[in-house]
């Protein structure tokens, strides 16, 4: 089963550190605590769901720009992707929405006044289908708020999970997370997402089990009911 990976800030330095989840507090009065980048889970050997069917390799069949809609319980949001910005994650952000991958998946972790993060499926045959990397972009555009950007577990690993960014987070993009489009209506929407749980969900448990264990433990959560490319 696969654990959250977070980055630790410090004044000092930005470090890459490997850990099991753990709930962050969110800023307090005019102090504002370290945040913890948006990170995939580490894999590891264990059996997992059969994939639906090998996906499609990047081909460049993504527009220049496109814009993408995503019809939630907190309303639409409404995004525009530009390939230039980061052209191998608007490529396979494209060739998720163009597979359905987004339908049904919830906002598994929300920090306010940093991050909104999704982008396993509500099927576990589905995020396994999508379970191959894609090599990194460069980055070129900050991570200001209302972009949107690929979570990662390292150097060249991005698959499918996203974040909003619901403040500007400059700190991330030193450590190579590259903005490739942002929100252009319906930024209301992405900051009334519900924040209840935190980083309680498990991202090896919503690996395994998809829908199935966040509707039984995290009922409350919002989601996506159908993503377009528009």
């Amino acid at each position: 089963m696969r654990k959250t990976v977070y980055v630790s800030l410090t004044a000092a330095a930005l470090m890459l550190m490997l850990g099991s989840c753990s709930s962050s507090k969110p800023p307090e009065a005019a102090k504002e605590a370290p945040k913890e980048a948006p990170k995939e889970a580490p894999k590891e050997e264990k059996a997992e769901p059969k994939p639906e069917a090998t996906p499609p390799a990047t081909a460049g069949k993504a527009p220049l720009t496109y814009k993408v809609k995503f019809d939630t319980t907190k309303g639409n949001i409404i995004v525009e992707v530009h390939r230039d910005w980061a052209p191998l994650g608007a490529e396979r952000f494209y060739e998720l929405v163009k597979d359905n991958y987004f339908d049904g998946a919830r906002f598994f972790r929300v920090v306010p006044n940093f991050v909104v993060q999704f982008g396993l499926a509500a099927s576990p045959a589905k995020t396994k289908k999508w379970d191959h990397a894609i090599k990194d972009d460069p980055v070129i555009r900050t991570n200001k708020l209302g972009s949107i950007t690929f979570a990662t577990a390292g150097p060249n690993t991005r698959t499918t999970q996203l974040f909003i960014n619901t403040r500007s987070n400059q700190m991330l993009d030193d450590q190579g997370f590259a903005p490739f489009g942002e929100v252009i209506e319906g930024m209301d929407a992405v900051m009334h997402i519900y924040a209840g749980y935190g980083e309680q969900p498990d991202q090896g448990a919503i690996t395994s089990q998809g829908n199935a264990y966040l509707t039984a433990n995290f009922p409350k959560l919002d989601y996506i009911r159908k993503a377009t490319v528009e």
